[in-house]
């Protein structure tokens, strides 16, 4: 089967085109610019065609016939790939649709880690421990991390582990052999106009799983455990050597996993997880008494600053929400308890990205107006009197966390380099 990968340079499409690849497709790609990915799949002999204005699958397809075109949700849908794929009978979908087809063909058992917050992390954990434990895997992860590639195929793997995403309805598409419950935590709005849908979307996602493993603090709400489901008392997280509450919850998933696939002792998995170095982005470390963190929720901004607050007694956070449909939908759960671990905030306008034009644009001075510690906010830019702060506030021996999914990672890296 040849298949082409459209987008190869994003983390959802790239690590699917090696996998496949891998596991005996014939693979070719694109994207509109090079980067780290797909030079990557280019060195492991993975062709990658520069440009999109449709005529490089025409050209593709010219050579030889091409049987399936794989492409992500940031394609629109009148894409040149998508409408000359349509106009000569390509089987056109998303990633989630042809990984079906890759587990089936290879005959691989899903692990899927889903819920509304950790899947990244604990999907890293699981990878991390079965390689630790010198067992074959095959994986997908939707990040990068330090101690593999982002997705890979292993031929002797029984098992695949996946990131299984409730955005879009994505994780229905699976039967998961087993499933990890991180939480539950209503979210996605654009997809679930109400908490009762995605409550259901996860209830029917709990009846394709053969196996299931979640928290008894999750059953809420109307979530209704299957009767193959194992549930984890909240007092069961382990006690291990990794910083975080939620990270060692996190971990206590993937030992209950193991052991129930008996892959190994629980001693043993707990020495593996506690070298786990962790995924980028998640806590990541950039410099001394610097962390850089995705979590864009406020449930993500407690537990990643109860975590720094077990290293730093005097932790300062830098925030930049994101997507403004989101903060009206968030809005009312920007409360003090939220931040009780921070000793400052600095508070940055929201990072815009697929917004309704008819909502006005919330300043953050309108989302913090239920704090009530105003002496701890200051409003910020992403500019040099922001960074000249942080420098400030390293100096003084104080953690910096910065937090959010838009811009304020790639500019704090850059500060980083141009001041190094």
């Amino acid at each position: 089967m040849r298949v082409y990968f459209s987008g190869t340079g994003g983390m959802g499409i790239g690590p699917l085109a090696e996998i496949a690849y891998q596991a005996g497709y014939d693979v070719v790609g694109s994207d509109i610019t090079p980067n780290l990915m797909t030079q990557h799949l280019e060195k492991q002999g993975i062709p990658v065609l520069l440009g999109q204005d449709g005529s490089q699958i025409e050209a593709e397809h010219s050579k030889q016939p091409i049987d399936w075109l794989v492409y992500s949700s940031a394609l629109p849908d009148n894409h040149p790939e998508l409408m000359f794929a349509r106009s000569h009978g390509i089987r056109i979908s998303k990633r989630d649709e042809f990984l079906l087809k890759l587990l089936k063909d290879q005959n691989l058992k899903l692990i899927a880690v889903a819920g509304t917050h950790g899947k990244t992390t604990t999907t890293g954990m699981m990878v991390w421990t079965l390689r630790q434990l010198g067992i074959p895997v095959s994986y997908s992860l939707g990040t990068t991390v330090n101690f593999a590639p982002s997705g890979y195929y292993d031929p002797a793997s029984e098992y695949f582990i996946y990131e299984c995403d409730e955005f879009d309805r994505n994780f229905l598409h699976f039967q998961p052999y087993l499933s990890l419950i991180t939480s539950v935590d209503y979210d996605h709005h654009d997809t679930y106009p109400t908490q009762d849908d995605y409550i259901s979307a996860f209830n029917q996602f709990l009846t394709q799983s053969k196996q299931v493993i979640l928290w008894q603090k999750d059953i809420k709400d109307g979530l209704l455990p299957p009767n193959n489901a194992k549930i984890l008392p909240d007092e069961a997280v382990r006690s291990l050597r990794l910083a975080g509450q939620h990270n060692r919850a996190n971990a206590t998933l993937v030992i209950e996993a193991c052991k129930l696939l008996n892959i190994a002792t629980e001693d043993q998995v707990c020495s593996a997880i506690n070298d786990f170095p962790g995924t980028d982005r998640r806590f990541e470390k950039l410099a001394d008494n610097l962390y850089s963190d995705y979590g864009h929720h406020p449930t993500e901004i407690k537990a990643t600053l109860q975590m720094a607050s077990e290293l730093s007694n005097q932790v300062v956070l830098v925030y930049q929400p994101h997507q403004n449909v989101r903060q009206h939908e968030i809005r009312s759960q920007y409360t003090d308890d939220i931040f009780t671990s921070a000793s400052k905030i600095y508070w940055l306008p929201t990072y815009l990205t697929r917004e309704d034009p008819s909502l006005p644009v919330l300043k953050p001075q309108e989302l913090t107006n239920q704090l009530s510690y105003p002496e701890k906010i200051h409003y910020a830019e992403l500019d040099d009197n922001l960074w000249q702060n942080i420098h400030s506030e390293l100096k003084n021996g104080k953690l910096v966390l910065c937090m959010g999914a838009g811009t304020i990672d790639g500019w704090l890296r850059n500060q980083l380099e141009s001041n190094s």
